[in-house]
């Protein structure tokens, strides 16, 4: 078991390593005529329980990049532009719009209704915030998370989950896009 622990944390590690890679190539590479930031499509969701707030608080940290061709895909607008969206539209609603479809958690074998509380830019990432209230204990978690596959095949969705420990992480693909956590002690 202890190797199995060693193992995950150091997955976590390497993927989080990954994504600061990819910000820092990308901040420092000029932008390429069909639009890639970065030599590798990956986002990161982090599902933290506050004991305080009895809630699951969760961030997803998305590529801007990746999710406008997605997002542009989605409601067939190519020339979308999400961070300065016409007609109206702002760059929370395209997000939260298209988040709501692709992201998905269960608790304890139920779908819970995800309360999304903002949106916010950070560098070349937008990062999602978004919260299930009334939680007061986990045996089971699942984490649907497809956002950008149907984008990119490639897409890699790293999820990571804090409730009490050690943090439970996945990786998430196109051919397995959920992971079921369980937090029952045997």
């Amino acid at each position: 078991m202890g190797l199995y622990v060693c193992m995950k944390n150091f997955l976590t590690v390497v993927g989080c390593s990954l994504f600061v890679v990819c910000f820092s190539f990308a901040n420092n590479r000029q932008r390429t005529t069909n639009n890639e930031f970065h030599p590798i499509h990956i986002s990161v969701t982090e599902v933290t329980y506050s004991e305080k707030d009895k809630a699951l608080q969760i961030t997803s940290r998305l590529f801007i990049d990746d999710l406008e061709l997605s997002i542009r895909s989605q409601r067939k607008e190519a020339e979308l532009d999400i961070l300065e969206p016409k007609n109206g539209l702002t760059t929370q609603q395209l997000v939260i719009n298209y988040l709501t479809e692709h992201i998905k958690i269960k608790l304890d074998g139920r779908w819970c209704k995800l309360m999304f509380l903002a949106v916010e830019r950070e560098d070349i990432s937008l990062i999602a915030y978004i919260e299930i209230e009334g939680v007061k204990k986990i045996k089971t978690l699942e984490v649907f998370n497809d956002a950008i596959m149907s984008t990119h095949e490639d897409q890699s969705n790293l999820v990571h989950v804090t409730y009490k420990s050690p943090v439970k992480s996945a990786r998430l693909t196109s051919s397995s896009p959920s992971e079921k956590f369980i937090f029952v002690k045997k």
